[in-house]
């Protein structure tokens, strides 16, 4: 791989975590779908494993966002193993707002991240979600300002 292919590489994966976090956030269900292999595995640590794209949008529609009114996703740490049209990455989230009845809830995990590039364009192949911290900010309910 050669230094710009590697660079074009590093920039695609980088969207790649932050789409999903866009996509979460924003409801943008196309933006989401857009990041996985049709054959991809979502594996959420203490939730549930997901196969297959239509179970990853299932999983995103039918469970994450009834579970929360409102999510703030924040990656950080973002790194990457390049080799050929293979990838591992591993990234820090941090992960505030409100579940669905309003009580307000933090996450820190980690994502654990598998990559392919298949003709020329980059998706998740697998992602492991290593969840550290679940927990209600309890009294807590995040506001917009004004309110």
């Amino acid at each position: 791989m050669s230094n710009l292919e590697e660079v074009i590489s590093r920039f695609a994966l980088a969207d790649l975590v932050s789409d999903y976090c866009l996509g979460v956030d924003k409801h943008e269900l196309e933006r989401f779908q857009a990041i996985w292999w049709e054959d991809a595995v979502w594996d959420i640590e203490f939730v549930q494993k997901f196969s297959g794209i239509d179970e990853i949008s299932g999983g995103v529609e039918n469970l994450i966002w009834p579970m929360w009114q409102s999510t703030n996703h924040y990656c950080t740490n973002h790194r990457l193993e390049l080799n050929g049209d293979t990838a591992k990455g591993i990234s820090d989230v941090y992960c505030i707002g409100n579940l669905a009845d309003g009580q307000a809830a933090h996450v820190v995990a980690s994502y654990h991240d598998d990559y392919e590039r298949r003709n020329g364009t980059w998706k998740i192949s697998r992602r492991f979600v290593n969840q550290r911290v679940f927990s209600p900010l309890t009294g807590l309910k995040l506001s917009p300002p004004g309110q």
